[in-house]
């Protein structure tokens, strides 16, 4: 039955009916509630299903212990090949020796920084990096050390990399240019400005250049195989005067100054 009435405040009539949908829902709500507390389990057999959950539970985790101890210990996952890429100078032999990887060691209890680090030793070597590669592969990528400099001395041609570092004593390769100074080495100032000079001067020119003389760190000079020279200075803008060099180079003449490089001259 519909009943109305009206709002005190805004004298609106005011529809108070109740929809018999509605109320049928909540009945059938408030039965199935009764029916599902009728029907709950005891409470002992809650506890025994618990208790057979928690069992499940252990034995998972001691499965998973017992296969990780066999992985970790068994010869499953043992290294059996080694693989070496980004060799050049130095041999695979040199890096095998220098891993000593046990024989039958599992793939899980290899230390990959410390093999990395065995390597890296190697006087050759300027970085390395181990993997592992399941089931049972290593793969070691080395990445060698390139000259960019010697300097003669009594027992042999010493080469320098790209960082100042003395690696070898040995023939030079072609196409490196000799470092002509008075205390060469990989902790002497002027090396490391001459250094710092040839890594910025362009590819194009680099082959070109036969010698680098660095009377000090203000006072270095590129010797063309050609017979001219170019008077770098110091180190400093060094980016700018490697822009300038290559133009200038196309002008006769013996001697190019770009020691300023605002203010470059030929002679």
């Amino acid at each position: 039955m519909r009943r109305g009435g009206v709002d005190a405040e805004t004298a609106d009539p005011v529809d108070d009916s109740v929809d018999p949908d509605e109320t049928g829902r909540r009945d059938d709500a408030a039965r199935w509630a009764r029916l599902r507390r009728g029907r709950r389990e005891p409470w002992w057999i809650r506890v025994r299903e618990s208790r057979r959950a928690r069992i499940g539970v252990a034995a998972g985790v001691v499965v998973a212990l017992a296969l990780g101890l066999v992985a970790y210990f068994s010869p499953l996952l043992a290294v059996r090949t080694v693989r070496v890429d980004g060799l050049s100078v130095v041999t695979e032999a040199q890096v095998l020796d220098a891993l000593a990887m046990p024989e039958g060691r599992s793939m899980l209890r290899i230390d990959t920084t410390e093999l990395a680090q065995r390597v890296a030793r190697l006087p050759k070597v300027h970085s390395v990096r181990v993997q592992r590669v399941f089931p049972s592969s290593v793969r070691v990528t080395v990445v060698e050390r390139t000259p960019v400099l010697f300097f003669e001395a009594p027992d042999g041609a010493h080469l320098i990399d790209s960082e100042s570092v003395e690696f070898a004593i040995e023939p030079a390769p072609i196409g490196v240019p000799k470092l002509v100074t008075e205390t060469p080495g990989g902790n002497d100032p002027a090396t490391r400005a001459a250094v710092t000079v040839i890594n910025a001067v362009p590819v194009s020119l680099r082959l070109e250049v036969g010698e680098i003389v660095a009377r000090s760190v203000s006072d270095i000079q590129l010797e063309l195989r050609d017979g001219r020279r170019v008077l770098w200075g110091g180190a400093g803008d060094s980016e700018r005067k490697a822009a300038v060099v290559i133009p200038l180079l196309t002008r006769d003449g013996e001697v190019f100054d770009i020691s300023s490089p605002n203010l470059v001259t030929v002679k």
